[in-house]
C-alpha cells in the first residue's frame, strides 16, 4: 500500500516562502494524480493544489499565482512551493492521492506569523 511522508513545514514570516516535500512508496506513483491539503485550525482539510501524472496543475483561488505544485516521478516525490505566504495559509498540509486516497501521513506544520 502507498504510504505517504510530508515534510519542509515550519515557522516563517508573511511574504516569505517554504518548500514542501511528499514521499510517496509504491510502484502507482507516477500513474496517479497526487494532491495537496491542508487544515486549518479548527476547519476541515481542503484541497489546495492537484497535480496529473501528465503534469497539468490545478490550484483553489486563493493559492493561485502564489503555489506552485511539481512532482518528480522518478523520486517519488510531488512537491508544493510556496510563495508570498499569508497568515491564513497556516495549518497542517497533507499530500495525497487525488482520486483512489490512501491512509493520511502525519502532515506538516506551516505556520505564517509575524
Amino acid at each position: 500500500q502507498v504510504q505517504l511522508v510530508e515534510s519542509g513545514g515550519g515557522l516563517v514570516q508573511p511574504g516569505g516562502s517554504l518548500r514542501l516535500s511528499c514521499a510517496a512508496s509504491g510502484s502507482i506513483f507516477s500513474i496517479v494524480a497526487m494532491g495537496w491539503y491542508r487544515q486549518a485550525p479548527g476547519k476541515e482539510r481542503e484541497l489546495v493544489a492537484v497535480i496529473t501524472s501528465g503534469g497539468t496543475t490545478n490550484y483553489v483561488d486563493s493559492v493561485k499565482g502564489r503555489f506552485t505544485i511539481s512532482r518528480d516521478n522518478a523520486k517519488n516525490t510531488v512537491y508544493l512551493q510556496m510563495n508570498s505566504l499569508k497568515p491564513e495559509d497556516t495549518g497542517v498540509y497533507y499530500c495525497n492521492l487525488r482520486f483512489q486516497p490512501v491512509p493520511w501521513g502525519q502532515g506538516t506544520q506551516v505556520t505564517v506569523s509575524s
